[in-house]
C-alpha cells in the first residue's frame, strides 16, 4: 500500500530538520550497484515526495521499472529517457531531503567509466561518500578507482554499503569477505573513518530501519549514521580568501570588488593583501544587495569596498593580511585526466583556478597511479581517467592553498586549448619554492637592439608539413637566398638537431611534443639574438605549434605550412620513410599510421607539387618583405 503525502506534511516536516547542519554526500561505485535505487529509497522513507511524485514514480516503475510490480526506486533520479531504457545514470543528479535531525544534498554519480569526470564532479563539493558495492560482485576496478578519487577531491568520510545482500542470503560471512577486501586497499589513503553497513536497498534493510534478515549488524542504519556524523568542516574558520569575480563600477562615486567568500571571515577595519601584487588595504564597507553587512561569511557573494584605491583585476585573490596564500609559477599536483587525448608533459594547456585562467604546462608526470592496486608507477603520458601526480607550470604566477587545506583554493581545471573542452581536474598539494629562487636578470644589450644593428626584425619561419613535402628543400634555399642579401639567419632542421640536442627522443607523441618544446625554445633565444631562424619539423600537433608561437612576440612567429597531398609525399619518398611504414618497419609514422593536424590559418602556404622549390622560396621571401621582416 502506498503512503501519501501531501505537500503541506513536506513543507512542515523540511520546517522541522534538525539544527546539525546541511550534510552534503555522494553514491558512487560500479555500474548498477543500486545508487539511484538507494537515493529513491531514501527520499521515499523520508517522506518527502509528494503525492504526485508517487503516482508518477509508480506508473514509470510498471513501464521502465526492473522490481517486478513494486516500486522501481531509481526512476525517481534517472531522469533522462535514456537512462530509464537502460536502467543507468549518466549524469550527476542532485536532490534535497531532510528528517527530523539534519538537511542533506545528496549527489547520484554515474558508475560507468566512461562518466568518471561526473563522479569527480559530485565528489568535489561533498563531505561523505557512500561507496557502493554489489554483494554479488564484490570490490570492482570502479570501485578502487572511486574510492581513489573520493581521497583526492577532499573527502574524508566513507560508507562501505554493501547492498543487495537479499541476493547472496544476507550471508554475514559474504559481506565481512568485501569488507576486509575494501579496506586491504583503502586503509592506507588517510580516511578518517570508513563504515561498513549491510543493506538492501530496494526493500530499505539498514537503510531507514534496521533488517530482520540481517540481526547480525550491530551498526547502526545508514540513515542513523548520516545523521550523526560529525563532519566538522567548517570553512569559516580557515583565513580569509575571496577571488574576485568582477570589479563593480556602477558610477564614479563608487568602486568596489566582488566575488564569493571561499573561506574565513572579514569585517570593515580587517585589514587585506591582494595575493598576487602583495598590496595591502583595509575593508571599510561589505556591502549587498540586501545592504550593508557588519561581517561577511565563506559561502556569501559580496562587494568589498577599500579604504584607498589599489590595482585589482578579476582573477586576483583577496586574503587576510596576517595569513597569506601562496603565490607561484610552479606547483606540484595531483591529476585525474578526463580526456581521450592523452596528457602528454610539454603541452600547452589552460589552468583556470577560482576566477583565474592562465597558459600552463605539464613540465614532468612524476608517476601514475595504478588504480588497481594503488601503486605509483613511472610513466610518460597519463590516459583517459587516469591518475597521476605531475609538476605544473604556469605562465603568471597564481594564488593558492592546498587542496586539503582549502579546497576552493587548491582546485583547478585544465581546458584544451584548441577545443575548449574541460580535460583534467587537478588538486594542488605544495608550491616548489625552488622556483622562487630563479629571477629572470636585466641585460644591457636587448633583442631590440640586436635586431637594430641586423637591420631587420627577427623571426621564426616556422616550415612544417609532411615527410617528403619539401619542407628542408624550402627552408634551405631561403636561408640561402636571405643570407646572399645580407640577412642574419640559422637554421634548425629536424633530422640534424636529433643527432645532438634531441638525440635522447624517439617518435612517440610525447616524445614528439618534447622535440617540439625544445626547439621552441632554442628558436626563442635565436630570436632575442635578432636572427632570422628558419625550423623545418613535421610538427604534426596543432598545440605544440601554438605552443611555439606564444613564446614569441605576436608577429615574431611566421607559420609556413607547405601543403603538399600526401600522395605526392609517399611517391617521392625522398628517405624511404613510407615504404618502411606501409611494410610495417617503422610505427608512429606520421601522415600513415600517426595523424597529422595541418595549419587552419598559416602565414604563409605553398603546394610544391605544383611550383618548384624555387618558386616556393621565392614566394616565402615576398611574404616576409609584405610583412616588413626583412627591414
Amino acid at each position: 500500500m502506498t503512503v501519501q503525502t501531501s505537500r503541506a506534511d513536506v513543507i512542515a516536516r523540511l520546517t522541522q530538520s534538525g539544527q546539525r547542519g546541511v550534510l552534503r554526500f555522494l553514491t558512487c561505485g560500479s555500474v548498477d550497484d543500486g545508487k539511484s535505487t538507494l537515493i529513491g529509497r531514501l527520499l521515499y522513507d523520508s517522506k518527502l515526495l509528494f503525492e504526485d511524485q508517487i503516482n508518477v514514480l509508480e506508473k514509470d516503475s510498471r513501464k521502465h521499472g526492473t522490481a517486478g510490480d513494486e516500486i522501481d526506486f531509481a526512476l525517481l533520479l534517472d531522469g533522462l529517457e535514456a537512462e530509464r531504457e537502460q536502467g543507468i545514470t549518466i549524469d550527476v543528479a542532485y536532490r534535497f531531503f531532510a528528517t527530523e535531525k539534519r538537511k542533506f544534498v545528496v549527489a547520484d554519480t554515474p558508475g560507468h567509466e566512461q562518466y568518471t569526470r561526473n563522479m569527480a564532479t559530485g565528489a568535489s563539493t561533498a563531505d561523505v561518500a557512500v561507496m557502493m558495492i554489489d554483494a554479488r560482485k564484490g570490490v570492482l576496478v570502479q570501485t578502487l578507482r572511486h574510492t581513489y578519487i573520493a581521497r583526492m577531491m577532499g573527502i574524508r568520510h566513507i560508507v562501505l554499503a554493501v547492498n543487495k545482500m537479499d541476493l547472496v542470503d544476507h550471508a554475514r560471512g559474504r559481506f565481512h569477505e568485501i569488507v576486509a577486501d575494501y579496506l586491504k586497499s583503502a586503509d592506507d589513503l588517510g580516511f578518517e573513518t570508513i563504515t561498513p553497513i549491510p543493506m538492501s536497498a530496494r526493500y530499505g534493510d539498514n537503510v531507514t530501519h534496521r533488517s530482520e534478515s540481517m540481526s547480525w549488524h550491530q551498526g547502526p542504519t545508514l540513515l542513523e549514521h548520516l545523521e550523526t556524523l560529525d563532519i566538522d568542516s567548517d570553512v569559516q574558520n580557515e583565513p580569509f580568501r575571496m577571488p574576485v569575480q568582477w570589479v563593480n563600477r556602477p558610477d564614479l562615486n563608487f568602486r568596489g570588488y566582488s566575488g564569493t567568500i571561499v573561506s574565513g571571515t572579514v569585517q570593515p577595519g580587517d585589514a587585506i593583501v591582494i595575493a598576487q601584487s602583495g598590496l595591502t588595504a583595509t575593508v571599510e564597507r561589505i556591502v549587498t544587495a540586501d545592504g550593508d553587512l557588519e561581517r561577511a561569511v565563506a559561502g556569501e557573494a559580496v562587494t568589498l569596498v577599500l579604504d584607498r584605491e589599489i590595482d585589482i583585476s578579476r582573477g586576483d585573490v583577496i586574503a587576510a593580511a596576517e595569513a597569506r596564500p601562496e603565490v607561484t609559477d610552479q606547483f606540484a599536483a595531483e591529476v585525474l585526466w578526463m580526456s581521450g587525448d592523452d596528457l602528454l608533459p610539454g603541452r600547452s594547456y589552460l589552468l583556470k583556478i577560482g576566477t583565474a585562467t592562465t597558459p600552463a604546462t605539464v613540465s614532468s608526470l612524476k608517476y601514475r597511479v595504478d588504480i588497481n592496486t594503488y601503486e605509483k608507477k613511472p610513466s610518460r603520458k597519463l590516459e583517459m581517467n587516469g591518475i597521476g601526480q605531475c609538476n605544473l607550470s604556469t605562465a603568471r604566477p597564481i594564488a593558492f592553498d592546498p587542496y586539503h587545506k582549502i579546497r576552493d583554493m587548491g582546485a583547478f581545471i585544465l581546458i584544451d586549448r584548441f577545443t575548449n573542452q574541460t580535460v583534467g581536474a587537478g588538486m594542488i598539494e605544495f608550491g616548489l619554492r625552488r622556483a622562487s629562487n630563479i629571477h629572470h636578470h636585466a641585460m644591457d644589450v636587448t633583442k631590440s637592439d640586436r635586431a637594430r644593428i641586423k637591420g631587420q626584425k627577427p623571426a621564426i619561419l616556422w616550415f612544417t608539413g609532411l615527410s617528403g613535402a619539401g619542407k628542408s628543400t624550402v627552408a634551405n634555399i631561403v636561408e640561402r637566398k636571405l643570407a646572399a642579401a645580407g640577412h642574419h639567419t640559422y637554421s634548425l632542421d629536424g633530422d640534424n638537431v636529433r643527432h645532438g640536442l634531441n638525440r635522447d627522443l624517439g617518435f612517440t607523441d610525447e616524445d614528439r611534443v618534447e622535440n617540439i618544446r625544445r626547439i621552441g625554445e632554442v628558436g626563442k633565444l635565436f630570436v632575442d639574438a635578432g636572427l632570422l631562424v628558419t625550423c623545418s619539423f613535421i610538427s604534426p600537433f596543432r598545440s605544440e605549434r601554438r605552443m611555439v608561437r606564444e613564446l614569441v612576440e605576436g608577429d615574431e612567429f611566421v607559420e609556413v605550412f607547405i601543403d603538399t597531398p600526401l600522395e605526392v609525399c609517399m611517391q617521392r619518398d625522398p628517405k624511404g620513410l613510407y615504404k618502411k611504414a606501409q611494410a610495417g618497419e617503422i610505427k608512429n609514422f606520421t601522415g600513415f599510421d600517426s595523424p597529422y593536424e595541418a595549419p587552419e590559418n598559416p602565414e604563409i602556404r605553398v603546394d610544391t607539387s605544383q611550383i618548384s622549390a624555387e618558386e616556393a622560396a621565392d614566394q616565402v621571401i615576398a611574404k616576409l618583405r609584405e610583412m616588413g621582416r626583412l627591414g
